[in-house]
């Protein structure tokens, strides 16, 4: 029996990698002649690219780069000199886990750090970048990032628009005359298909895991609308509401084409490949809901896995409200953990002990 499992990450709790051998260790507990292969999973957030890290090859860059709230930190990124590709994870430098819960405030955040990664890859020989964009702790529209790229955001008096979305409340000119990379083929990796502003927004729907309150969603909502409207483009357009507004600004200035985060990893993996030649495919996530099958990872393995008619299981941290919605996908079952727990060493003992569970009825 040949079995891929291909899970994402338990967030709080287990990486990609460490849920997927969890789970490979319980179907080898049950059935112990089984052909198990790990795939990592992830749609373009936190840990994307330490999953694909082994199968890019390339170097690793490390650097100090200016952090969501301004302290230096030191953020990394893989450069591949076969193909000339640099691989940039925007959580590396903006992420929402380098600050803490009480810190966590969008008006002040930035996207600068994201744009010396870009620089630095670019003065390093990079030609392609592929830019992962989940996780941030900012809504400055890309704005930070673009500024350490050289574009010029001033307010009426001619000065640099302050970091932060609060800084965007000022803006009154964009000048990208010295932008640099504008040459450059950019892949944005991300599954969020928001739009920059409205109800539906990077604002409204994601400021208040950013630690924005009712009223700041509703500020920075109109200030990212003043952004766009200033620059020439569609605060509406689908897609460039990811990563508080980051997918805005690299498509717009830059030219970057939007991709599914999930079908870049399964691609670099070569999940079509090895699911073709699958008996049984497991994934999951920390929890799996109605929300799951919006294009979720989870959901871009099912899709991948339907077209073979490969049976697909799931495992999961917690069923969430309308998980009834993946059974009727295509998922022949859905288990959640035995012990839910965000623990690391709970989590993979009771994802293993899920796993044997779950094939001891297979």
């Amino acid at each position: 029996m040949k079995v891929v499992v291909a899970m994402d990450s338990f967030k709080g709790s287990l990486t990609s990698l460490e849920a997927g051998n969890a789970v490979k260790r319980g179907i080898l507990r049950s059935h112990p002649g089984a052909e198990v292969t790990v795939l990592p999973l992830a749609d373009g957030g936190e840990g994307t690219i330490d999953s694909i890290a082994p199968y890019i090859g390339g170097i690793a860059k490390t650097l100090t780069v200016t952090g969501p709230l301004g302290a230096k930190i030191k953020a990394d990124y893989i450069f591949d000199p076969k193909t000339d590709a640099a691989y940039i994870e925007m959580a590396k430098a903006a992420g929402l886990t380098l600050i803490s819960q009480e810190e966590r405030n969008p008006n002040l955040t930035t996207t600068y750090g994201v744009g010396e990664l870009m620089k630095d890859a670019m003065e390093n020989g990079a030609k392609r970048l592929v830019i992962c964009i989940g996780g941030s702790a900012t809504n400055d529209g890309g704005a930070g990032m673009l500024q350490a790229l050289g574009a010029k955001l001033t307010d009426k008096d001619g000065s640099d628009i302050k970091q932060g979305a609060a800084g965007l409340k000022d803006l009154c000119k964009v000048d990208t005359t010295d932008l640099i990379g504008k040459d450059i083929d950019i892949t944005v990796a991300s599954d969020v298909t928001n739009p920059l502003c409205g109800p539906d927004g990077a604002s409204r729907v994601y400021g208040p895991q950013k630690g924005a309150d009712e009223k700041a969603c509703i500020e920075m909502d109109s200030w990212l609308k003043n952004f766009a409207e200033i620059s020439g483009f569609d605060p509406f357009e689908e897609g460039t509401g990811a990563a508080g507004g980051m997918s805005f600004a690299l498509k717009n200035f830059f030219g970057a084409e939007l991709k599914s985060g999930a079908d870049i990893v399964m691609e670099i993996t070569c999940a079509e490949k090895l699911i073709s030649e699958a008996d049984i495919v497991i994934t999951g996530e920390g929890r799996m809901d109605r929300q799951t099958v919006n294009g979720k990872a989870p959901y871009k393995v099912l899709l991948l896995a339907k077209k073979m008619n490969k049976p697909v299981y799931g495992i999961t941290g917690l069923l969430g409200s309308g998980y009834e919605e993946c059974l009727k996908e295509g998922f022949e079952r859905i288990v959640p953990l035995i012990v839910p727990t965000m623990d690391t060493e709970e989590a993979i003992k009771s994802a293993e002990d899920t796993a044997a569970m779950l094939f001891e009825d297979l």
